[in-house]
């Protein structure tokens, strides 16, 4: 049996009944990126079917981004060996409280975490998930191989973790069939799941406003969007040297490269476009939630991101509910999906694939980026709201004991 065997059908049909899943999950802090945020839209829209999800965190109890999430949250706070995780408490935590539950998700692989999901559910018997959020695509190991190698010697502990667990949980199929290259055992059991966000609050005009009260400077200019970590593998450099490429083209647009750098590579950024001389085009407001978010969103001329590798990309999803047409590449798992539904542009994740797709988009007449604008909602409505993604979830534990039956049989020892 190889990793495509014993794939879960996610268009099964079922009397839903309400389901108490435990989602596990090393950081829920909004710089870390679509994990937090997923998980975030994930339990709203659990509880908007019925389920009552709860979290558990190694972030401080204190931490001022657990105060408004949505669901119950246990935040263990100490651990050891940075991103690591390691974490007697949540070893106990775990043991104690695990068979509260009719399931559990494991947000995230390569951490302490994982290991303590496993050996707490097969203590319990429990069935559990492993989400794996793109990081098992081959990316990683053509980009960073001395990673690679340490990931390869955490292999066989990581990997039977995603072994026993009842279902291996991906977004789409590209990212599924990517994850059986990297590393070899890979025999576990698939499931996709239809990823997304919940429909956006709060009022679009407000939105807006509430973006330009905050950047003034902006007002009456048209401006391109790129929202995400300042992290390489998000093309961020590629937006860079291609916008200075087209800026004196285009002299009516700018651009804003909004995002935590994670990494101490803004900077450099700025060095560049002084080089180039756009600093003045080129405006860099940090992270930004909420209301500004939105309306920056909604404000853009379109959303750009040149990534080299997205399983999905919840910001793109987020751009799309906005209202607004997605520049992006053919390594982001869901690009398919938005060239078909006629909401974006794609290219190549390349310098010159990336100067394309600021040229396609400059050049269009005004009634044809309208008339893309105007298929974004279509796209967000039929393919990427966070509800379909609970509903499947809660059909992997909930009443689904045929299903566990039907699985194929795999030694389960701590």
């Amino acid at each position: 049996m190889d990793n495509h065997e014993g794939t879960f059908d996610d268009s099964r049909s079922s009397l839903r009944s309400p389901a108490h899943i435990l989602h596990v999950i090393a950081s829920l802090s909004p710089p870390l990126g679509g994990p937090p945020e997923g998980l975030r839209q994930l339990a709203k829209a659990s509880l908007e079917i019925g389920d009552t999800p709860e979290v558990v965190c190694l972030d401080p109890p204190d931490a001022p981004f657990l105060k408004e999430f949505p669901c119950s949250v246990h935040a263990l706070g100490q651990h050891w060996l940075g991103r690591y995780g390691f974490s007697p408490r949540l070893w106990s935590w775990l043991r104690q409280n695990v068979s509260r539950f009719d399931g559990i998700v494991m947000q995230g692989i390569w951490t302490f975490p994982g290991v303590a999901v496993r050996a707490a559910c097969l203590r319990a018997d429990k069935p559990y998930c492993n989400f794996v959020h793109g990081a098992l695509d081959p990316w990683f190991e053509q980009n960073y191989p001395l990673k690679h190698l340490k990931k390869k010697v955490y292999w066989p502990i990581q990997y039977k973790i995603l072994r026993d667990a009842y279902a291996v949980l991906f977004t789409t199929d590209t990212e599924r069939d990517l994850a059986s290259i990297s590393f070899r055992p890979n025999i576990w059991n698939s499931a996709l799941i239809p990823f997304g966000i919940s429909e956006p609050e709060g009022d679009p005009t407000c939105q807006v406003r509430t973006f330009y009260q905050n950047f003034p400077q902006l007002r009456g200019r048209r401006f391109l969007l790129f929202m995400s970590r300042l992290h390489p593998k998000k093309g961020c450099d590629l937006l860079i040297e291609a916008f200075a490429n087209v800026a004196s083209e285009f002299p009516d647009v700018d651009l804003v490269v909004a995002g935590p750098d994670e990494e101490g590579a803004q900077s450099n950024f700025q060095r560049i476009c002084a080089t180039k001389g756009i600093a003045d085009r080129v405006f860099w407001p940090g992270m930004v939630s909420g209301d500004i978010k939105w309306g920056a969103l909604r404000a853009a001329d379109a959303f750009i991101l040149p990534s080299h590798s997205e399983n999905f990309g919840i910001v793109l999803a987020e751009a799309l509910a906005a209202g607004r047409p997605v520049l992006t590449t053919n390594k982001v798992n869901i690009w398919q999906e938005i060239l078909e539904d006629g909401a974006g542009l794609i290219d190549d994740d390349s310098p010159h694939g990336t100067d394309r797709l600021l040229r396609r988009w400059l050049g269009m007449s005004d009634h044809d980026r309208a008339a893309m604008a105007a298929n974004t909602r279509d796209c967000f409505v039929s393919r990427f709201t966070m509800k379909r993604a609970a509903e499947t979830i809660n059909d992997l534990f909930a009443g689904q004991r045929a299903a566990v039956a039907a699985l194929p049989h795999v030694a389960r020892s701590a």
